[in-house]
């Protein structure tokens, strides 16, 4: 079955709710204050079946203009509308309101819906038909069906249904691939059950059994039970009139404005970049840092308009726009919103959001507005290579894509296919999988043979640069596993080569004969220190190198196997080294053990240079420690 809503719109009085349960059966004005002041107040939702497996979920807004707010919430999510004109009056106030609510939320199919056609003439209905042809000609309803239909005899409410049914199968369905999201319009509590929220379904399916999450706020909870028009359900699909019943929230945690989404999928945002149409009814001219009421599904919240392109908006032009939210909603590119003004309330635009994650744009940049043009008109693909390039140096994952487009993974996945095969996007780390843009990664690259130039012209006695140290230079914002594919890059291109330890540069001689008389001065007074060499202020002192100095020598003739490095200020020549394993063999081999006291003995050591130099033992596997024992390692 094909799952449609179905939205009213239209002047208060004109008979929207009387149409609705004419068609159907149903009285969606539900509360007390609505029943007895004849007026909807809130949102009110019926549903028909027709011919062809069509099923409408209808939503009823209110006509009065002190529930504009209220009827934005309910236009979200529209697949048609049907614009309600009595024909008694005519077009009215609220009338072209609605119209352009709907226009600026993009909805695209409709019809009009002639009420109270049994209150006039043929030569009046005639008339305001006419008007009405006129009236609709440069908006969206241009040529749509015009039936007269009276709600009190039934007359025409067969010609509507057919003209319902003809629209109905020729309108999309709304998207199941992508990831669901269920904005909220009811919250209410059902005794035994809990609570329950309502809505349409934008895109996506919902389940029993679902882990989901409410935003802003970020509860968690799981779907208890799915309703799709007053029947049990196991599952609700895009386009459907749902009430989901929630395990795990309270009903005091969940408010119209909210959304129910996937666990852990999206994160809300405080800021949009926008296509923004200012209407050219808006009372006045938008200036730079507005402060307006943004509505899209059913969030409501205070929007600063940051004008990118000038210092002003007039009536009836289109600009690209940031908006700086009061607090965070979920906004996908794509979705449509309205913008009302405070003082007059009045509704002076709307648009589609571009960009959900904005940096700060410079205002008036060519390089800013480029960006967001490709986000508006480009494709899956060219919209992905946007977005990872945009990530920087940051890098983007396939799940932080999925936030910010809204698309679902496998169709990221085919977006990116190309890329890959081009080398305009890279992947650089494998789980989860990152990507970077080729000028970001080239970048990187440079970046980090350049960090390696600077340490070795700084430290002209080192080999190379340490692998820690190197890797410790990558810009902050970036991600540290991106070091491993970027050395990889720099060997591959002939820039740098790698060992266990470290980093080095093609050709590259350490030192000066200055720098290898140092060396061979430190190496002598470890040979001359035999058995129990320098301290690091001993050697510092008789060479004449501070310690930071020092121990860079000592790591460089220890990489080149001319001192051994005991631990981390305790450096040994080879020869005495040697000498006391020889001695600590020996004994091993001719009682089988040895203790700190007989290491001591049988090598003439200081308990300074004993208990490092048993514990190097052990970490080269020469000895194996039994409690305060030790034994020679077999093999």
């Amino acid at each position: 079955m094909k799952h449609l809503i179905l939205g009213t719109a239209g002047h208060i009085d004109h008979g929207k709710t009387s149409l609705v349960k004419a068609l159907t059966g149903i009285d969606t004005d539900r509360l007390k204050e609505e029943k007895a002041r004849g007026i909807t107040i809130e949102l009110g939702f019926a549903h028909l079946e027709l011919p062809g497996g069509l099923q409408f979920g209808i939503v009823d807004v209110p006509g009065h203009e002190r529930f504009v707010r209220t009827m934005v919430a309910g236009v979200g999510g529209m697949d048609l509308v049907m614009l309600v004109i009595a024909a008694d009056e005519g077009i009215m106030p609220q009338t072209r309101e609605h119209l352009e609510i709907c226009q600026l939320l993009g909805v695209k199919r409709g019809l009009v819906a002639l009420t109270k056609r049994d209150m006039v003439e043929k030569d009046w209905l005639d008339l305001v038909t006419e008007e009405l042809r006129e009236y609709l000609e440069p908006t969206f309803l241009a040529g749509a069906p015009i039936i007269p239909v009276s709600s009190r005899t039934g007359e025409g409410i067969d010609a509507l249904k057919a003209e319902l049914a003809r629209l109905g199968a020729e309108a999309e369905q709304k998207r199941e691939d992508a990831p669901f999201r269920l904005p909220v319009d009811r919250v209410f509590t059902v005794t035994g059950f809990g609570t329950v929220v309502t809505g349409t379904l934008l895109s996506g399916g919902i389940s029993v059994g679902d882990e989901v999450e409410i935003l802003p706020s970020g509860i968690a909870c799981r779907v208890r039970g799915v309703q799709s028009h007053g029947k049990k359900a196991e599952r609700g699909g895009a386009g459907e009139r749902l009430a989901v019943n929630l395990q795990g929230v309270d009903q005091t945690e969940v408010q119209r404005g909210d959304v129910v989404v996937p666990k852990g999928m999206f994160r809300p945002t405080r800021g949009v970049d926008v296509r923004l149409d200012y209407l050219a009814s808006a009372p006045k001219e938008l200036k730079h840092r507005s402060t307006l009421r943004l509505h899209s599904a059913t969030y409501e919240v205070a929007a600063k308009a940051v004008l990118l392109e000038g210092d002003v908006l007039k009536p009836g032009e289109s600009a690209y726009v940031q908006l700086r939210l009061a607090h965070p909603v979920l906004l996908l590119p794509g979705d449509p919103f309205v913008l009302r003004s405070y003082s007059p309330q009045a509704t002076v635009g709307g648009g589609r959001v571009l960009d959900p994650f904005p940096p700060g744009r410079r205002r008036r940049s060519q390089e800013a507005l480029r960006l967001l043009c490709a986000f508006e008109t480009g494709t899956d693909q060219e919209r992905i290579e946007l977005m990872v390039a945009s990530s920087l140096l940051s890098g983007i994952s396939i799940e932080e894509m999925v936030n910010r487009s809204g698309f679902a993974a496998r169709r990221i996945e085919a977006a990116l296919t190309p890329l890959l095969s081009a080398g305009s996007v890279l992947q650089v780390v494998r789980e989860p999988r990152i990507f970077l843009g080729r000028d970001a990664f080239n970048a990187l690259k440079k970046r980090l043979a350049g960090e390696i130039r600077s340490y070795l012209n700084e430290n002209p006695h080192q080999e190379g640069i340490g692998k820690e140290e190197l890797k410790s230079r990558i810009p902050k914002r970036s991600d540290q596993r991106f070091f491993g594919p970027l050395l990889a890059a720099l060997e591959k291109d002939g820039e740098a080569i790698a060992d266990r330890e470290l980093v080095r540069l093609p050709g590259r001689q350490a030192g000066t004969e200055d720098q290898e008389g140092m060396l061979e001065r430190i190496e002598a007074a470890l040979v001359a220190g035999g058995i129990e060499p320098p301290t690091i202020k001993e050697l510092g002192d008789a060479v004449g190198l501070g310690e930071k100095k020092l121990l860079e020598h000592l790591n460089v003739l220890n990489r080149a196997g001319r001192v051994v490095k005991v631990k981390g200020d305790l450096f040994y020549a080879p020869a005495p080294l040697a000498e006391i394993r020889e001695k600590l063999v020996t004994h091993l081999k001719e009682t089988g053990e040895i203790t700190p006291p007989q290491f001591r003995e049988r090598t003439g050591l200081s308990r300074k240079y004993m208990i490092p130099l048993l514990e190097y033992f052990d970490q080269e596997k020469v000895t194996i420690r039994l409690g305060d024992k030790r034994v020679l390692r077999k093999g």
